[in-house]
């Protein structure tokens, strides 16, 4: 038997806070520049917080979609979910790209109409649409999916009164095997409600249903539930088909679509579970177009929102205070808290410190500037030691933030985009006391005048002799 070899021992030095089982923390990488643009610049420039988009990411974004879509089923058309971020300039971007307009109430209507999307390219969603604003939908030859039989007996009253038949969709819900099933909206499938509702459309003859809407979720990581999600759909429409006599213009399947944020539940980044748009449209486009005549195939519609701008965003904020919490933990202390980052209940954004400061990394919790225990924007990040004045990049921000965002205790800050061409443009103004009361009324009685303000003032400087 043979000597084994000698071999050397080797020393290898470990790092606290590298590369673990859920990948490189978060803190080691360092946000400087944003589309070429300098973070520090625009800090120095436009203040702190500041709300960046990216306009090539989301033309970027739109293009992808488009495209995994266009390559697998003739006839798509992707519908900007408006409530996702209903600011002008970013929806006037998606309608450049060639998106219609998805909304659920009267004022992302408007928005739409004054960005000069004419009604039939407006789809007209969500549980409550007022009278009135069915009726303009109505006129103006939108898409509106009924949520309820309610909006089929509004819908009736409005068909007589203009004189004409009114193309109507109508929204379902069904099993897909996913947990909890979003069985709020729309009429249900398996219970049978959904094909009473569809008769009761047809049988009345003042509407006719032209379309199928579903819509089974948000931040779906699995596409499976979009193919029991088409494959109900079709089987339904199938029916309505031999039954009634419906033939179908659209087959919406709604939005959902995972952006590479991180669901506070989740073990492993989005990054690695995120699926492609190929992955989705593998799940949908084949099962559609096989279950279509060739020459009658509906127009394919996806209500995309999260997933086309939540990368495009990104929000600089600045650490206001630094301190140790009883637990031993380090807190930092943000200009920008819930107000501003209401997704942070839901989703851990990436925080990416601007400045270097090591690569030694800390445990942290982090705060916004409200005064509410509330207030948490990360319950744990590892983080360099930043202090006061240092700042923090955080992404993806583009997905329903500036939709939800309030004015509570601080004031919405600038909004600013950064064009294909490099320039920093602001497409909102950031917010002051004027804007903030503009439409308050302070009555009169409750006015100080200038009898008043010297009253108050003689009375101060009275007490403050008789103090001395």
């Amino acid at each position: 038997m043979s000597k084994m070899s000698y071999e050397r021992p080797a020393m290898l030095r470990h790092v606290v806070g590298m590369m673990n089982e859920m990948g490189m923390p978060s803190g080691l990488n360092r946000c400087v520049n944003i589309d070429g643009v300098s973070v520090e610049g625009l800090i120095k420039e436009l203040g702190s917080p500041l709300i960046v988009f990216s306009e090539s990411a989301i033309r970027k974004k739109h293009a992808e979609l488009k495209r995994a879509f266009e390559l697998r089923y003739p006839k798509v058309q992707i519908a900007w979910s408006y409530k996702t971020n209903y600011l002008q300039a970013i929806c006037a971007i998606m309608h450049q790209e060639g998106s219609w307009a998805e909304v659920v109430s009267e004022h992302e209507y408007e928005i739409a109409r004054r960005l000069g999307i004419e009604g039939s390219k407006i789809i007209y969603n969500g549980p409550y649409k007022p009278e009135q604003s069915l009726l303009t939908a109505a006129k103006e030859g939108a898409i509106i999916n009924i949520d309820s039989l309610s909006e089929v007996y509004f819908l009736e009253k409005i068909a007589a009164a203009i004189g004409r038949q009114i193309e109507i969709g109508m929204r379902i819900n069904m099993d897909t095997g996913m947990y909890p099933a979003w069985d709020r909206f729309g009429s249900n499938l398996e219970s049978g409600q959904a094909y009473e509702t569809a008769k009761r459309i047809v049988s009345g003859g003042r509407l006719k249903l032209v379309s199928l809407h579903a819509h089974i979720g948000t931040f779906i990581l699995e596409p499976k539930f979009y193919l029991q999600e088409a494959m109900s759909m079709c089987a339904f429409a199938s029916r309505l088909k031999d039954e009634f006599a419906v033939t179908l213009k659209y087959f919406d399947i709604g939005g959902g679509f995972a952006s590479r944020n991180r669901l506070k539940s989740s073990y492993l980044p989005t990054n690695y579970m995120a699926p492609s748009f190929d992955a989705y449209a593998e799940h949908i486009c084949k099962i559609v177009l096989e279950a279509f005549p060739h020459d009658k195939l509906p127009t394919l519609i996806l209500e995309t929102g999260r997933a086309l701008v939540d990368e495009a965003g990104y929000l600089i904020t600045t650490v206001g205070a630094a301190k140790r919490l009883p637990s031993g933990v380090r807190a930092l202390i943000l200009d920008a808290g819930v107000n501003l980052m209401v997704t942070s209940f839901w989703y851990d954004m990436e925080m990416l410190p601007v400045q270097d400061r090591g690569s030694f990394l800390e445990d942290h919790v982090i705060y916004g500037p409200l005064c509410m225990q509330i207030d948490v924007v990360r319950d744990y990040i590892k983080l360099p030691p930043l202090d006061r004045g240092d700042n923090l990049v955080v992404r993806p921000f583009g997905a329903y933030n500036t939709s939800q965002w309030t004015q509570f205790i601080r004031m919405r800050p600038p909004v600013v985009m950064i064009g294909e061409n490099g320039e920093v443009e602001v497409i909102r103004k950031g917010e002051d006391i004027s804007y903030l009361q503009e439409k308050e009324v302070l009555p009169e009685r409750l006015r100080i005048h200038d009898e008043q303000m010297k009253k108050i003032k003689k009375n101060g400087e009275k007490g403050e002799k008789e103090k001395k």
